[in-house]
């Protein structure tokens, strides 16, 4: 087998780190040289710009070309300066000499900002600023100078540098190298050969003079192992020494064993007749066990597969679960939008009655203002003209107001019960009075109809809760009257009981309907059991009501029917505040 240095392998994992690291410092210090010099070159061109702007303006302004083309001959015989274009204010080279940037002369939008440095193709940079001549307080653009270097430039200035940097790198990895290779080997190395010759040497007849002597005056861990090795040395002479000392206490003992094997023997013999019989019956017995053991290793196997089945259709379960109730949650929510703009639908077409007999009003009084302008202009207004006017315009007025009044309390009755049916927010609710409100937005559904809805609720009470949920509770429940309750059914009536105890108020709303039977009354608050599933009924009404008490209102709700007699829900909540 091949042996590994261990020395070696230090040394080469710290050099390799070492070497690893001077690589990078170097490429850093080279890449901030480059950096560096780079943005003095932009100093400089920046420098140039201000130098030669103004002279450059005034040659492009006076169009004296020649003097443009001498200028920039001067600027490119500078080194640093790789070449330069000028354009007037129409982007039409003026001049350019040295090197271009060609995708720059085919786009000249490429470059703005009135300081702006571009990273040009094939190595180039440079620093492009327009040519503003100033002309009685006005200032005019009359063209721009492109001013290019290059990464040679900044090569050359790094140059010495970076073979000084390269230089001390190699310098210093050197030096390294010969101080590491020195150490480990005085350290580790020589040490290490010196214990492996002696170990190689030891002599099992003599242990003693086998101990390890290597001069060596630091306290480490070869001294550690020198004394680990020398103290098992010790540990092994003594074992010797009694292992010696055993072997005549076992030849004595053999010898007083030979005498009780005799008697062993003949017990053996007397007891092997007997013995034998007994494992006849072991043997039939463990045949027994082995078919049980058989059986229940095939009991298990079954159990585990029913067991990662069941585990398997529980996870099922579980997603099935998690996308059940978020479909719900979706199905809520487009529940309570719909009823919403079904809401705002009829409560649209109810209020365009009082306005359109406002309007009615307003033409006829209009038409009595005319007739009255026409008297008054031909000199015939009589007394009873004037009476028949004042009697029309009363009658207009009056009739436009308590129109334009019955409008204003459906929009503000449609407007409370809405906002609060969007918001989550608790507020102070007067019961009776937001009650009212909420018949008077559910109007369109209930004018063409000849039910009645009796509300026996006092004024004074009132508590904090969610106004939303609990106009959403009082919509489906007088929805659910009049769509299921009061189905072919001419006149109905719904009472309506609001009574406060301490914080807690407790609600009765009943129907005179067909009520439901007592199958259909313990799924009454499931999700999506209706009745009325063949015309568009969603089922979810009753499990909105049940999901806003408990979860919103942190309430009961309970129903009673009976076929015949109308259908009863008792709801109870505590003050919110």
């Amino acid at each position: 087998m091949k042996t590994t240095s261990i020395s070696r392998k230090l040394l080469t994992r710290v050099l390799s780190l070492y070497f690893v690291l001077t690589f990078v410092v170097t490429c850093v210090q080279i890449g901030a040289e480059y950096v560096n010099t780079k943005s003095h070159i932009n100093s400089e061109l920046l420098t140039l710009e201000k130098t030669f702007s103004g002279s450059l303006t005034r040659a492009v302004w006076e169009l004296n070309t020649q003097q443009a083309i001498d200028i920039a001959d001067g600027l490119v015989a500078i080194p640093m300066i790789k070449g330069i274009t000028v354009t007037d204010e129409n982007n039409q080279i003026i001049a350019q000499l040295g090197d271009s940037n060609e995708d720059e002369s085919s786009n000249n939008e490429r470059v703005s900002g009135l300081f702006g440095l571009s990273l040009m193709n094939k190595g180039l940079f440079g620093h492009t600023f327009p040519l503003i001549f100033e002309f009685s307080g006005r200032t005019t653009k009359v063209g721009k100078v492109t001013l290019l270097s290059s990464n040679e430039v900044i090569f050359n200035r790094i140059e010495v540098g970076i073979y000084f940097l390269i230089g001390n790198a190699m310098v210093k990895t050197g030096a390294l190298v010969l101080l590491f290779s020195l150490a480990f080997s005085r350290l580790l190395t020589s040490p290490l050969n010196q214990l492996t010759e002696q170990m190689e040497h030891f002599d099992v007849d003599d242990p003693e003079a086998s101990k390890l002597h290597i001069i060596n005056y630091e306290q480490n861990e070869l001294s550690v192992l020198q004394n680990a090795y020398n103290k098992l040395i010790d540990e092994l002479v003594l074992h010797k020494e009694q292992l010696n000392e055993a072997q005549v206490e076992v030849i004595e003992a053999n010898d007083k064993l030979d005498e009780h094997n005799l008697l062993l023997e003949q017990e053996v013999a007397r007891k092997t007749s007997s013995l034998s019989t007994t494992m006849l019956k072991m043997e039939v017995q463990q045949r027994e066990l082995l078919e049980q053991q058989t059986q229940l290793k095939d009991e298990i196997s079954r159990r585990g597969q029913t067991e990662k089945t069941l585990t398997k259709t529980n996870s099922e379960l579980k997603s099935s679960i998690i996308e059940l109730n978020k479909a719900k949650e979706r199905l809520l929510n487009s529940e309570k939008i719909a009823a919403l703009g079904n809401l705002s639908a009829e409560m649209a077409h109810e209020i365009n009655t009082p306005i359109g007999v406002g309007i009615t009003s307003v033409t006829y009084l209009s038409d009595l203002i005319v007739k009255l302008k026409d008297n008054v202009e031909q000199q015939n207004l009589s007394k009873r003209a004037l009476d028949e006017f004042i009697d029309g315009s009363e009658k207009s007025v009056q009739l436009v107001e308590k129109n334009l009044d019955r409008a204003s309390d459906l929009i503000a009755s449609f407007k409370q019960v809405a906002v609060d049916q969007l918001s989550d927010k608790i507020r102070l609710v007067n019961i009776a009075k937001y009650i009212q409100e909420i018949i008077n937005s559910l109007n369109p559904r209930l004018k063409n109809t000849a039910h009645e809805i009796n509300v026996s609720c006092s004024s004074s009470i009132e508590l904090h809760c969610h106004a939303g949920a609990l106009s959403q509770i009082f919509t489906n429940l007088i929805i659910n009257s009049l769509i299921h309750g009061f189905e072919d059914i001419k006149k109905g009536t719904i009472d309506i009981n609001v009574t406060m105890s301490g914080d807690r108020v407790h609600i009765q709303y009943s129907d005179d309907g067909h009520g439901v039977s007592q199958d259909a009354l313990n799924t009454l608050f499931d999700a999506f059991y209706t009745t009325k599933a063949t015309s568009g009924g969603s089922g979810l009404g009753t499990h909105i009501m049940q999901s806003l008490v408990t979860d919103t209102l942190n309430g009961t709700i309970e129903a009673h029917s009976e076929i015949g007699k109308g259908l009863t829900f008792e709801i109870e909540f505590a003050d919110m505040k």
